[in-house]
């Protein structure tokens, strides 16, 4: 039983792309939004592969110390 619909399946929910954008642009992270990140990335269900691309965007920089820890 599909829950989302093949649309919303590829579009990011407002709050993890703004949340995504917000990071990116402030080129910083800290531990709380990392580990909510990592939780969402974590939760096959609730993520959809457009949200996956755009948290694997925000792990990817942070391992390339393109993102900064600010805590």
């Amino acid at each position: 039983m599909a829950v989302n619909s093949h649309n919303s399946q590829n579009r990011p929910t407002p709050n993890i792309q703004q949340r995504v954008e917000g990071i990116l642009e402030e080129a910083r992270i800290n531990r709380r939004e990392y580990f909510q990140l990592v939780t969402l990335f974590l939760s096959d269900l609730s993520v959809t592969e457009e949200e996956r691309r755009l948290l694997n965007i925000v792990f990817d920089r942070l391992q390339n110390s393109q993102i900064q820890w600010g805590d």
